[in-house]
């Protein structure tokens, strides 16, 4: 397990994204996630309906939430964040509203949410009545703009944020969105800094896809280890706040019949680490 958070003068870093071992249910997860030396789990309670795509309902599974309950006492992680509050055309975001009550109980910090429709009068509304949800509960709502929905940059998260004058309203990094959507780091400066709650790491090759199938297959399926690809990986968190938790997200599907799951997530934590001791100490 890790020890790295017992020492004094050292912050927890790293957690195991759902996405990276998305066929483990939670309890699973959790106990993976303490055996490759992460101090937290990012689960996803909320799926998104993609054809083969396990669920796991906590909200309505009483004996899956029993046994995450467990294995979070058992191993003394704790829960980053819990995803995915997509914002939807036909669907209010009150439905999350089990989802998120189930997180602040298992101690979540951060809800991710992302925008699937067009509209931007329509998405924050939508995006403010979700911060509106989550902040009785503790929860920070952190927008993630993902290539290949309507909102898909940089500049449409920020002004949802801003628009929304919520306090617990924030914008989470994925370096591969950041990356597919054309941004550079240098974009990141100047935004408030208290608007980044987390952020979410992986590499990938500097080719930016050619169509929408290997965009989607690599976002899902393939991407790298942090140094195995062509991000600017450095340079995007160097213009973030240095304390930032760093949630491990890379499936990596063609290792996983020849790579454990355990040193898998070892594998990806590591490299993650070692890219983040790279930069120079933040402010």
């Amino acid at each position: 397990g890790s020890v790295r958070g017992l020492h004094a003068g050292t912050t927890p870093r790293f957690s195991l994204a759902h996405l990276t071992l998305l066929h483990c249910a939670p309890p699973e997860l959790t106990e993976i996630a303490a055996r490759a030396g992460y101090d937290f789990v990012s689960l996803r309670p909320m799926g998104m309906g993609n054809p083969g795509e396990p669920m796991y309902p906590l909200a309505t599974d009483a004996a899956l939430l029993r046994q995450t309950r467990a294995a979070l006492a058992a191993t003394g992680l704790q829960v980053l964040d819990v995803e995915l509050a997509r914002i939807l055309a036909n669907a209010d975001v009150s439905q999350y509203l089990p989802s998120l009550e189930c997180a602040a109980e298992l101690g979540a910090r951060h809800v991710l949410t992302s925008a699937w429709c067009e509209g931007r009068e329509y998405v924050l509304e939508q995006f403010v009545k979700l911060c509106e949800l989550a902040r009785p509960l503790g929860l920070t709502v952190d927008f993630e703009f993902v290539t290949f929905t309507p909102y898909a940059t940089l500049h449409q998260a920020a002004d949802l944020v801003a628009a929304s004058g919520c306090d617990n309203a924030g914008i989470c990094i994925d370096t591969l969105h950041f990356d597919r959507a054309g941004h550079h780091a240098h974009e990141l400066v100047g935004l408030p800094q208290r608007w980044f709650h987390y952020a979410q790491i992986c590499d990938a090759p500097a080719q930016r896809p050619r169509d929408l199938d290997e965009m989607l297959h690599q976002a899902r399926a393939e991407r790298l280890l942090p140094g195995d690809g062509g991000l600017d990986l450095a340079g995007i968190f160097a213009a973030l706040p240095r304390d930032l938790p760093v949630s491990v997200e890379i499936p990596m599907q063609s290792q996983a019949n020849s790579v454990p799951a355990v040193e898998r997530a070892r594998r990806a934590r590591i490299a993650s680490e070692a890219m983040l001791a790279t930069l120079p100490p933040g402010v």
